[in-house]
């Protein structure tokens, strides 16, 4: 149920930008250069530095070895841009605004690549912080038990699914995302899993 929900379901169509988001997950940057092959932007960035969670498996930082992936897969270098300083998604597309803007690159439209679970919550930032923006969301096409299986860690998904549909509430209240709606079968969902002691990335409000 929260695995659906997060996911917008938007339908690809060619943009200025690609913007990739920094996590833990490197199926962003799959996403990422996929598109770009596709056609669907001329120009990606990728923007994030570290959290405690990506240390050890992105040193350099998630941008970067992000940008190390899609030039290794045949995005040209100067197709690639890296902003390496941003730690959370409204610092994401506040840097990459900066980016883009110090660039002189007017940019109308952006497909955003997270993890599958962060579309919403990402769809919510970039609407509060970039309203002039047409934003479309994307992931690695993937079920949630392929996902599972990539990450490894069943309980480390879950759980990151329960604090990501906390987000979406707790960060519109504090004025960082635009709301959304969250129906009756979410938050059914969402207490359940609270309640099997599913709470390791809640946040305490």
């Amino acid at each position: 149920m929260l695995w659906d929900y997060h996911n917008m379901h938007h339908e690809l169509r060619p943009c200025d930008v690609g913007i990739g988001l920094g996590s833990h997950d490197l199926g962003v940057a799959i996403i990422a250069t996929d598109l770009y092959h596709r056609g669907l932007y001329p120009l990606l960035v990728f923007t994030g530095a570290n959290a405690p969670t990506t240390t050890e498996r992105f040193p350099r930082g998630e941008a970067v070895h992000y940008a190390e992936y899609a030039i290794e897969h045949g995005v040209p270098t100067d197709a690639v841009s890296v902003e390496p300083t941003a730690t959370n998604t409204q610092q994401n597309f506040e840097r990459t605004r900066q980016l883009l803007n110090t660039r002189r690159t007017n940019v109308r439209s952006a497909i955003v690549m997270s993890r599958p679970y962060q579309q919403r919550r990402a769809y919510a930032t970039a609407e509060k912080l970039w309203p002039e923006l047409d934003v479309i969301c994307a992931s690695n096409p993937q079920s949630l038990d392929d996902y599972v299986r990539s990450i490894g860690d069943v309980h480390k998904v879950i759980n990151m699914l329960v604090g990501d549909t906390q987000r979406i509430t707790v960060y519109a209240q504090k004025g960082f995302a635009n709301p959304q709606h969250v129906p009756t079968a979410v938050e059914t969902a969402y207490l359940h899993l609270i309640d099997a002691g599913y709470t390791s990335r809640l946040l305490h409000t």
